[in-house]
């Protein structure tokens, strides 16, 4: 059990107002069943202090990081999203299932499972951006821990009463089904992500020799 929720908005190592990254991501832009996971968190999150709600079209799994823009090439990031290609085209769809709110350090969040499947898919980016640029170019994150977060937290505050209020709600198990990770231009100058999407790869997509699927 964590102590206290700290602030999210800081400023992590290497960002400064005005830069972006490319990172991979699974959004949710017209899956009505995350919608409605959404609009039942709605009145709780508005409620609760200290907190940046995500609008429902912001709502995202992060999945694995490319490199700030100013430091990736255009013509390298492309050859990236083709390698994505090839090496997802066999990594079939699959079903993720959303559990019930927990209040995290820095955001308030529904764990995803299965986290086997999304580490190996993970791994499959990973490999793309080795095939481009090589094993040591390959950015260093921690093990992922798979979630959407519906808030974040902007002050520091004890997390014993927002857990109580979470938990008071209670909420059940939603399913959808994964089919896709987008490459997207991240920002967060403005206390929030926000984001332009650069490509979108599908799960399980045959690729013909000239990219085009088959």
């Amino acid at each position: 059990m964590i102590k206290d929720v700290r602030d999210h908005w800081y400023w992590r190592p290497n960002w400064r107002p005005g830069r972006s990254f490319y990172t991979w991501h699974v959004v949710f832009p017209e899956d009505s069943v995350v919608t409605e996971v959404h609009a039942a968190y709605q009145h709780l999150v508005d409620s609760l202090p200290g907190i940046t709600p995500v609008a429902v079209s912001r709502l995202h799994l992060t999945v694995q990081g490319v490199g700030f823009t100013d430091k990736v090439p255009r013509a390298d990031l492309d050859l990236i999203v083709e390698a994505t290609r090839r090496r997802l085209e066999h990594f079939r769809p699959f079903e993720i299932k959303l559990g019930s709110a927990v209040v995290d350090v820095e955001s308030l969040q529904l764990p995803v499972e299965p986290v086997d499947r999304m580490r190996r898919l993970r791994a499959q980016l990973r490999a793309a951006i080795t095939d481009v640029w090589g094993r040591d170019s390959v950015p260093a994150l921690p093990e992922l821990d798979p979630h959407i977060s519906l808030g974040y937290w902007n002050q520091v505050a004890p997390a014993e009463p927002l857990e109580k209020r979470v938990k008071a709600l209670g909420g059940g198990v939603a399913r959808t089904e994964l089919t896709d990770v987008t490459l997207i231009e991240l920002n967060r100058d403005h206390s929030q992500y926000e984001w332009t999407p650069y490509a979108t790869v599908p799960l399980g997509i045959q690729v013909s020799r000239d990219g085009t699927g088959g």
